[in-house]
């Protein structure tokens, strides 16, 4: 006999990476601005503030274009496919969507994206990234 896939547990990984990125977004611009406060340069490692950026900029073009993330997306079809539960949701669901998910009109997400987005591009002019691990440690 054949077993069902693990729909609900798929889409309770999808769900904990996509507050994984959302942590990441987040929590990088806040290492970026204490990190350089407190002079770790490593902050300033040019892979980690590409990586930060291309999250953030995602981020707004999606919001910009009207564009439903994709994490969101597969998680909510993962979630259809999942057999009915006794309650509604697993309790990493609930926890995670607290988190993660939010009631509010369309532009205010966009705007609150954007004004982000404008932060992390500013962190770019004040505090500029390093190329390579010589300078890093050049100036450290």
């Amino acid at each position: 006999m054949h077993e069902a896939p693990p729909y609900q547990l798929l889409a309770d990984m999808v769900l904990s990476l996509h507050v994984a990125v959302v942590a990441f977004v987040i929590g990088g611009l806040v290492l970026i601005l204490a990190g350089n406060l407190l002079l770790w340069r490593w902050v300033n490692a040019l892979w980690f503030r590409l990586a930060h950026l291309a999250a953030i900029s995602i981020v707004v073009a999606e919001s910009l274009f009207g564009v439903l993330c994709p994490l969101t997306s597969l998680e909510s079809s993962l979630r259809a496919k999942a057999p009915e539960n006794t309650y509604a949701g697993s309790f990493i669901e609930h926890c995670l969507q607290s988190i993660l998910y939010y009631e509010a009109p369309t532009w205010v997400f966009t705007v609150a994206y954007s004004l982000f987005g404008l932060a992390v591009a500013a962190t770019w002019w004040y505090f500029p990234p390093r190329r390579n691990r010589r300078d890093t440690e050049t100036e450290a």
